[in-house]
């Protein structure tokens, strides 16, 4: 019987020892792939990060003792403001682009101007890509030709050289610069020759055009002016303005928004006038503010004594008809037109004296460019030399759209520039 337990046991432990045998050549071959692949791996990463360029983005700095001008990034700059930011932007550009290091050069931009004791501070950002290995040697040079750059034009920017700095930033930094301030389109786009019939607009090329939606359906236009109000013509309140039947979307795709918000409040000018459409402007008050992104973002409101003359380029944007009575677009379109003089647009084959100080005329006399039906309360906007856009009209009224001798009329907003301040702060 001891034999007999035993047995049972040792035949166990014999079925778990295993006789040697002989390696299979198809598992060496599999090991040896196997590293073979994670060292080719490894090495890829290693030469990615050490011989491939990454992008770095730099916040620079320097100072203007004595003279304190007027510009904010989210507002308007004054004009002495704005002729010195185009000429550091324009001569920033030029020196990086014929420097030693333009291969490395991305791009770089005027941001705003900034309060300093007994002065101003212009601040800048740079994009570069570089190697890892190279970072810190390409971020003194960038540093070494900022400061030549502002001691070569001491006499005009009467700025300090030695007070340059730059400090590396991350890419959401450098882009919320960017996103927070108004009137900057992601692209520089080329509109079509109209609306009517006209060319779809590229996303981020007009990141402040809204649509007002009744009850899911688009209405009008509207342009973002702040990340809580619009600003759009009163006539689209025609039939009600109860806020709890409005939404706004934004992006290029009416009905395929990049982001929606509901409307907390509606006003329209005291003094407009349903038959005349005189003081043809509200304000819509967002629920929930508005995150500025690149697709998304807010254009500028122009100061009240803002002039503009006569065939200045503006451009008009909107999901109206593409002719009159005709479909409606999926995508936003946009158009190039000219600023009309009121006296010619009040002639009498034209509109006949039914424009108003408060009302500007836009478009061709020869017809063929124009807004439409459903474009109301869309932005008219007109860019300054440092391409920044402002918006001067707001879609109004029309006589068909695109006839001979009948231009889009539109709202002045900077004959309401004081309105918009009372009600928004703005």
């Amino acid at each position: 019987m001891l034999i007999t337990w035993f047995e049972p046991f040792l035949h166990i432990c014999r079925n778990n020892v295993s006789p040697s045998r002989a390696w299979p050549v198809w598992r060496t071959i599999l090991i040896f792939l196997g590293v073979m692949a994670i060292l080719g791996v490894t090495i890829g990463l290693l030469v990615h990060f050490l011989a491939v360029g990454k992008m770095y983005y730099y916040l620079g700095e320097f100072h203007i003792p004595g003279v304190i001008y007027n510009s904010s990034c989210e507002a308007a700059s004054s004009q002495d403001g704005t002729e010195l930011s185009k000429d550091i932007e324009t001569k920033m550009t030029d020196v990086f682009q014929n420097s030693s290091i333009s291969k490395e050069y991305i791009n770089s931009q005027f941001i705003r101007f900034l309060s300093y004791p007994n002065g101003s501070s212009a601040q800048l950002q740079l994009t570069f890509k570089s190697l890892p290995a190279k970072k810190n040697s390409m971020k003194t040079k960038i540093e070494a030709f900022l400061q030549q750059l502002v001691k070569d034009n001491m006499a005009s920017w009467k700025a300090v050289p030695t007070s340059v700095k730059l400090i590396e930033i991350t890419k959401d930094k450098a882009e919320s610069l960017t996103n927070d301030c108004c009137g900057r389109s992601l692209i520089k786009s080329l509109a079509g020759k109209r609306v009517v019939n006209g060319k779809n607009a590229l996303s981020g090329a007009w990141p402040w055009q809204a649509s007002l939606q009744h009850r899911g359906h688009h209405s009008c236009g509207a342009s973002l002016i702040s990340p809580k109000w619009l600003l759009t013509a009163a006539h689209c309140f025609g039939k009600t303005n109860n806020s709890g039947e409005w939404t706004v979307n934004f992006g290029t795709a009416v009905q395929k928004p990049l982001m929606t918000r509901k409307v907390q409040n509606i006003i329209i000018h005291e003094n407009y006038n349903v038959s005349s459409l005189h003081h043809d402007i509200a304000l819509v008050e967002l629920a929930e503010n508005v995150s500025f992104t690149k697709r998304i973002r807010k254009i500028c409101l122009p100061e009240a004594k803002m002039k503009l003359s006569e065939n200045d380029s503006v451009v008009v944007t909107g999901w109206g008809k593409l002719y009159m009575y005709g479909p409606d677009p999926e995508i936003l379109q946009e158009a190039y037109i000219k600023i009309i003089d009121n006296k010619i647009c009040n002639g009498p084959q034209a509109l006949s004296k039914l424009v108003t100080d408060n009302m500007l005329c836009a478009g061709f006399m020869t017809g063929g460019a124009d807004s439409c039906q459903k474009d109301s309360g869309g932005p008219l906007a007109y860019s300054n030399s440092r391409n920044i856009w402002y918006l001067v009209g707001i879609v109004s009224w029309g006589s068909g759209c695109g006839e001979k001798n009948k231009p889009g009329v539109y709202t002045r907003v900077t004959a309401y520039r004081d309105w918009i301040t009372s009600k928004t702060g703005l």
